[in-house]
């Protein structure tokens, strides 16, 4: 039960955090200061203090936009095990619910960004779902992976099951697997080099120019589920690159929070040396993470 608890105390209180590491890195490598660690708290915070304003050409799909994104990233975090303890939620054919909720949230927040009315803010939700289209394969791929390694079809399952004796008998697929999962995490994050969650120029907007017209809570809402998006992507990778078990629960839990904060610093170091790719770029870089997993099954199947 102890750990359930810790399992939702993380998924609801560090996700911020992560983003505050990647600023501090990032402000690091550009010789700055930077923001504080515990900014997105205080941004959050001070959103969900304001109140919102809403455009009356809008609907009820623009209000639930927000509030699904959050509630589908907070579902897909319970089906996800951190460290080295199961997940909260566990069944078989669970890892197809847990790429389609957020699929869900994708499909509500594109549908509010129409709601609008606005053809700026739906050029952003077409991009969106492309994008999403190509990165849905990579994930499913990976899934094979672990699936064929664990002999499971629940994450937990596949994720307890072929750490850290797979590495030693598939070590091969499970680099292909993690690097493109990698690339999957920062496309669908929209993190450098395929989207930069801080620009405001019209051409290259993504998914920023899909909440242009949220405010106050409804925005918090967005910030905070794209965090715990992360958060949970950044999850399951680290169970495949650094499966750690120490035997102590808590000391797994320390281990397991370090490596997501490693893992941040990496996100930053990543968009600190890379440039963003030019739009048509980014559907090449996707059917490659597609790629490195489908090579990651045909290497398990030799």
């Amino acid at each position: 039960m102890s750990h359930i608890i810790v399992h939702i105390v993380l998924i609801l209180g560090l996700p911020p955090l992560l983003l505050g590491v990647i600023g501090k890195t990032k402000a690091l490598f550009a010789g700055r200061v930077g923001p504080p660690l515990f900014q997105a708290y205080y941004d959050l915070a001070k959103l969900f203090r304001k109140g919102s304003v809403f455009s009356t050409t809008t609907t009820w799909v623009f209000r639930a936009g927000p509030i699904v994104g959050l509630v589908t990233a907070l579902l897909a975090g319970m089906l996800v095990p951190l460290g080295n303890h199961s997940a909260p939620v566990s069944f078989s054919g669970d890892l197809i619910l847990f790429a389609y909720l957020f699929a869900l949230g994708r499909f509500f927040t594109a549908s509010a960004a129409l709601d609008t009315g606005s053809a700026f803010e739906g050029m952003g939700a077409a991009r969106e779902v492309t994008f999403s289209c190509l990165a849905e394969p990579a994930l499913f791929f990976g899934f094979l992976v672990l699936a064929k390694l664990s002999g499971s079809l629940s994450l937990t399952g596949m994720l307890d099951g072929p750490f850290p004796k797979g590495w030693g008998v598939a070590g091969a697929s499970l680099v292909l697997v993690a690097a493109s999962l990698f690339i999957v995490l920062l496309v669908e994050n929209s993190r450098i080099p395929f989207d930069d969650p801080n620009t405001h120029l019209e051409l290259t907007m993504i998914h920023e120019v899909m909440v242009l017209d949220h405010s106050g809570p409804s925005l918090g809402m967005i910030l905070y589920g794209a965090s715990v998006k992360l958060f949970v992507m950044g999850a399951l990778l680290m169970r495949i690159v650094a499966p750690f078990e120490s035997g102590n629960a808590w000391v797994d839990w320390g281990l397991f929070v370090a490596g997501m904060l490693a893992l941040a610093m990496v996100i930053g170091v990543v968009e600190s040396v890379m440039a963003r790719f030019r739009l048509v770029f980014v559907p090449t870089f996707l059917v490659a993470a597609c790629l490195l997993s489908a090579f990651g099954i045909v290497l398990l199947l030799r």
